[in-house]
């Protein structure tokens, strides 16, 4: 049987992803364990809570930008002042989201369009509101992707809605360590046809965390068994959304035999086998159809 999968970057077939929140002074430390292990990260800042003088609980935007964004991190909204939109009006939840955005996008000079819910986030709904009616506004507001939690499992998917975009894990959960070891040992190519599918490994929490725990060894001990791996990408969130989303954008002909690409990424796909990577503006013949 023939299927078509999507690749990551240079034909990976597997991504690893970190996403912190609440722009804490400890993650400057996770931050920096990351650029050791050339890894990435979305860092999510509640925009009112930003520090105007260093060596306060939260960063300031200084220390944002020289620390998380010029290594190559991402910055996302976290909501003005980290409510959850479940438990919020409609009206309070867009608010809190957009401020957040137009806050974040004029203090460090670029477009921000990813999200973590705060708190609660939609895991708890007051009868005001619905999920339906918070993905409703965050594509109104033109957010790409929230990440919700809970649910940590090893199946290392991609998400299925973008506005519940559940992690692999919490970086305490008991089974982090023996999950990472499954998926750095999971051989994507050699799955059965149908199961060939690209692989995420997602991991979340709070920064200061390890400090509370006392366990930073922790988190270096992870990167260990995740960095460093030839068939995996490290990206940031937005990175996986854009990609993913540049790859569900192309254009095949009805038969199959031909495919175009619209985008300003450079896309890799597997095609029964054959591993090809087709170029922004470009028109492949397939080999075989």
């Amino acid at each position: 049987m023939k299927y078509r999968f999507m690749r990551f970057p240079q034909g990976k077939t597997k991504a690893v992803t970190f996403s912190y929140d609440d722009a804490c002074r400890q993650d400057l430390r996770t931050a920096k364990v990351l650029d050791e292990y050339s890894m990435k990260g979305t860092f999510n800042v509640n925009s009112g809570s930003i520090a105007e003088t260093p060596g306060e609980w939260h960063l300031t935007e200084e220390e944002i930008r020289e620390n998380i964004l010029d290594k190559g991190h991402e910055v996302a909204v976290h909501g003005l002042w980290h409510k959850a939109p479940g438990l919020l009006r409609p009206i309070e939840g867009i608010q809190d989201a957009l401020n957040c955005r137009i806050d974040l996008e004029n203090r460090f000079g670029r477009i921000i369009r990813g999200m973590a819910y705060p708190d609660s986030g939609i895991l708890c709904m007051l009868h005001t509101t619905s999920y339906e009616k918070v993905k409703t506004y965050l594509q109104d507001l033109e957010i790409a992707y929230a990440r919700t939690l809970g649910h940590d499992n090893n199946q290392f998917e991609l998400p299925e809605d973008w506005y519940q975009w559940k992690p692999t894990a919490h970086h305490d959960n008991s089974e982090i360590l023996k999950w990472a070891k499954e998926f750095v040992e999971l051989d994507v190519e050699s799955q059965y046809c149908a199961s060939r599918r690209v692989k995420l490994f997602y991991v979340w929490g709070h920064s200061f965390e390890f400090d509370g725990k006392n366990n930073w060894e922790h988190l270096n001990e992870l990167c260990e068994v995740l960095a460093h791996k030839d068939d995996t990408w490290y990206a940031t969130n937005m990175e996986i959304y854009e990609y993913v989303t540049a790859y569900e954008s192309l254009v095949f002909s009805a038969d199959g035999s031909r495919v175009y690409n619209p985008t300003l990424f450079e896309i890799w796909f597997d095609d029964d086998k054959t591993l090809y990577s087709i170029k922004p503006g470009e028109t492949l013949s397939l080999v075989g159809k």
